[in-house]
């Protein structure tokens, strides 16, 4: 099929189809209506002579949009809400006086995009902790195989696989807290009226003060939202945005540091993310697996961790009440921020999930390494055996440059524990050596932490919330 018009790659490529949906065109005008209800509703309680068949006939049409009527309005009044309110008066033709009564633009604008991120931030923690729970699962599996540390890309004390996975969700949790805090905190503008004073509600309700309170907490409460704002001007503060957008860029950083040490150890053969059976890794390569999915996340966390320098931009150049220079930059900097947030955790638990582990690479890798970590060790032995610690020490310092240079120099084997066999002064036989090199004694308490971190931390964080145990791991589409 031809293609001649740009299609962003969030919707051919990356995201799933339940975030595309939140900032879809349907979902955010369905809950336009939804806020006209609410609001009609609210009113009508409050005493407004607003009747049952008016709100019955706004509740019929709720998720009917008359898409071509509200084409044809808005290229007439070159104003999107109304628009809709007309296109909605000529379905719910009983109700059409009262739709949007007292409110301005940014009740259903701003109060939208509330809504449109909490729920996003909801689905966002459900795809992060169905990331945890398959990292958790590895980390328990491998808590206890030794692997190389690295320090600078250097070789350093050993640690085990399933510690390192420990590592990266331990990032995973500090994002998991800071979205479930703003789920639990972010707040509803509810009905302010055009500059947030509420004076159209005034004239409303004749001055009653409670009745205007009791509106705009009605209307909260049906949004679900728990906090509603007492200050606002024509719009919620862009703050908001900022703050969300910097907690997406939180998680990104996390996703990135996951797929990057990965993407690393893949170069070492140690370990790899899944590769499917026809996947081909390099057009010109044949024999290459190519990480892509973690070269994705890597690529699409530089565009998630760059979005809240745009949001911040924005809530630093509002001026007063509001300008409307913030709405062009929303429509994109918001739910693409989601939306590539979605692709990266999809990919993340798809990797996660199917992570290949070789095991003897990794043990190779260790030997060629571990003879230079145990020359303490093995002094200690030396010295216990009846050996003079100094010049024990002077003679495997010179034997270890020896054998560095072996290595680095001319490409040989790490010949360490033959020179100091050959030596004869550390009065040691092999089977000591092989003692004093058994791998546990070389990564400390990693497996025990790894258990009590996955156990008592990370397991307890995600059981907290049962819903992601139903949602669908997604689909890593290309």
């Amino acid at each position: 099929m031809q293609k001649n018009t740009y299609e962003s790659p969030l919707l051919s490529r990356y995201s799933s189809d339940e975030m595309l949906f939140l900032f879809s065109p349907q979902f955010k005008h369905q809950t336009w209506r939804k806020l006209w209800v609410w609001l009609a509703e609210g009113e009508r309680e409050l005493g407004l002579p607003i009747s049952e068949e008016q709100i019955a006939q706004l509740k019929a049409f709720e998720n009917d949009i008359n898409w071509d009527v509200v084409a044809e309005e808005e290229k007439r009044r070159r104003h999107d809400v109304m628009a809709h309110v007309h296109a909605y008066g000529m379905q719910a033709t009983l109700a059409k006086g009262i739709i949007h009564l007292g409110a301005t633009s940014a009740y259903v604008g701003d109060n939208t995009d509330l809504i449109q991120m909490q729920q996003a931030l909801i689905f966002t923690r459900r795809r992060l902790c169905r990331v945890i729970d398959k990292l958790s699962n590895f980390a328990l599996q491998y808590k206890n195989m030794p692997i190389l540390g690295r320090t600078h890309f250097q070789a350093a004390q050993l640690t085990t696989v399933g510690k390192r996975a420990a590592m990266w969700i331990q990032d995973f949790l500090i994002d998991l807290d800071e979205i479930n805090r703003l789920i639990e905190i972010l707040p509803f503008r509810g009905v302010k009226g055009t500059t947030g004073t509420q004076a159209s509600f005034m004239e409303l309700f004749n001055g009653d003060h409670e009745k205007i309170k009791k509106l705009d907490a009605f209307v909260s409460e049906k949004a679900g939202f728990k906090k509603v704002l007492t200050i606002t001007g024509q719009t919620y503060t862009r703050k908001w945005d900022y703050i969300i957008n910097n907690a997406l860029a939180s998680l990104a950083t996390s996703l990135s540091k996951f797929a990057t040490d990965l993407r690393i150890m893949q170069g070492l053969k140690e370990i790899e993310e899944p590769f499917e059976k026809d996947q081909i890794g390099s057009s010109a390569m044949a024999y290459k697996r190519n990480p892509m999915r973690s070269e994705r996340i890597c690529s699409l966390s530089r565009f998630v961790i760059a979005l809240p320098q745009s949001t911040a931009f924005t809530q630093s150049t509002q001026w007063f009440e509001r300008t409307l220079d913030d709405s062009a930059n929303k429509r994109l900097a918001i739910p693409e921020a989601f939306l590539a947030t979605d692709a990266m955790l999809i990919l993340a638990e798809n990797v996660a999930n199917g992570m290949v582990v070789y095991q003897k690479i990794i043990e190779r890798h260790i030997h060629e390494e571990l003879p230079f970590m145990a020359t303490e060790n093995i002094l200690m032995e030396a010295v216990k055996k009846g050996g003079d610690r100094q010049i024990l020490h002077e003679e495997i310092r010179t034997l270890s440059q020896q054998a560095a240079y072996a290595v680095k120099a001319e490409g040989k084997s790490n010949d360490l524990l033959e020179r100091i066999l050959a030596s004869g002064k550390f009065k040691l036989e092999r089977k000591d050596l092989e003692i004093i090199l058994d791998l546990k004694k070389f990564i400390g308490r990693a497996p025990e932490q790894t258990e009590e971190f996955v156990n008592f931390e990370a397991k307890p964080a995600i059981e907290a919330f049962n819903d992601w145990k139903h949602t669908s791991s997604g689909e890593v589409k290309v």
